[in-house]
């Protein structure tokens, strides 16, 4: 990756090549890298020796999601990891180096079938539920004090691969699916508070685009939610940020209830010529895409007073071992990404946060 600017710019600092290929990728403690793969593998990562510490095995499917959770007294987190229809939950810190699932402490079972698979699974701020979504559409809420496991009302007319919880909104839930739908649910009953579609862009040049399918989705520490789609599309909507008094830098009462997919404050922007397959916020404002081919990228959003967006392009480049990224992960330091290579196999890059020097 090269930096486009003079404000951020990323260098390789490591490349980890698996047998199989990435399918999810999340931060333990900043120390570790916790990696799920197509194989039913799961392989923690110290990223100060870039060696596997631990590792949990035949699981059965793809890892499709991961979610670490603090355990007081322990170094590792524990993870609820998504395989196929399960959800399960190990701890690391044991002196086992390889688990089955059989030392799952925890198994949710949300299927039976195919249509069941899990895409992503995400923990509420009271870290009391786990909310995943479904290939059938179904977007579902585990509570975990009882195992119960709930449905939402409403479901997705196809896949659908993202669901996030609200921070601050323990109660409320957003999904994207392919049926090119945003969704807004109260987890407790159920219902759905909102829902928004997203429209195909312009063909250009005579080429076929796909179809907006929502393939990946990030919402930032204060609300704001974006959507990237299959076909380049880059959708932004600040109507959900909690409100901000600029004098005493401190979150006011919010309202009553979040306002994301508000169509009046909506902000759709064609950013690229792939899907946009994965993207996550770096702070508030700040969001770092991947397309299918690899091309990273990281935006600062503004919203200005003739409230269209504004988006400043900070820094760009591109995977150098990664054909198909799947994952991406960041933190005030480093990006990572996940994916296969052009032979099927899996890779990791890592790539570090440079100091640029002003003349």
């Amino acid at each position: 990756m090269s930096a486009n600017d003079h404000e951020v710019c990323y260098t390789l600092l490591q490349t980890l090549k698996l047998p199989p290929a990435v399918s999810s990728l999340a931060f333990g403690h900043a120390g570790h890298l916790f990696v799920g793969t197509d194989d039913g593998i799961l392989r923690v990562y110290d990223l100060s020796s870039f060696k596997v510490i631990k590792a949990v095995k035949n699981l059965g499917n793809e890892v499709s999601s991961i979610i670490c959770v603090k355990r007081q007294g322990s170094d590792i987190r524990d993870a609820w990891v998504a395989c196929g229809t399960k959800i399960m939950k190990f701890r690391l810190d044991t002196p086992q180096l390889i688990q089955t699932a059989h030392d799952a402490l925890d198994v949710v079972e949300i299927g039976k079938t195919e249509d069941d698979l899990i895409n992503e699974i995400g923990l509420n701020g009271n870290k009391t539920h786990i909310a995943y979504s479904t290939d059938k559409g179904v977007v579902g809420v585990v509570d975990l004090s009882t195992r119960e496991v709930s449905i939402m009302k409403r479901e997705h007319t196809s896949v659908c691969g993202c669901v996030k919880y609200i921070p601050n909104r323990p109660k409320e839930l957003v999904s994207g699916g392919y049926d090119q739908k945003l969704f807004h649910f109260d987890s407790t009953n159920g219902n759905l508070l909102s829902e928004r579609g997203i429209s195909p862009s312009e063909p250009t040049e005579g080429m076929s685009l796909s179809p907006p399918f929502i393939v990946s989705t990030a919402i930032s520490s204060t609300g704001t939610l974006a959507a990237g789609t299959a076909d380049g599309q880059l959708w932004v909507n600040f109507a959900g940020e909690s409100p901000r008094d600029v004098g005493l830098k401190k979150f006011v009462k919010a309202v009553k209830t979040w306002d994301g997919l508000n169509e009046k404050t909506e902000h759709v922007v064609k950013i690229a010529e792939a899907p946009i397959v994965a993207m996550t916020f770096l702070g508030e404002r700040t969001l770092i895409v991947s397309t299918l081919k690899g091309v990273i990228t990281q935006y600062k959003l503004t919203l200005e007073e003739n409230n269209k967006l504004s988006l400043e392009k900070r820094w760009n480049g591109e995977t150098s071992s990664s054909m198909k990224p799947n994952a991406l992960i960041v933190d005030e330091k480093r990006v990572i990404v996940g994916g296969l290579q052009h032979d099927g196999s899996g890779v990791i890059e890592i790539w570090q946060k440079m100091k640029i020097s002003r003349a």
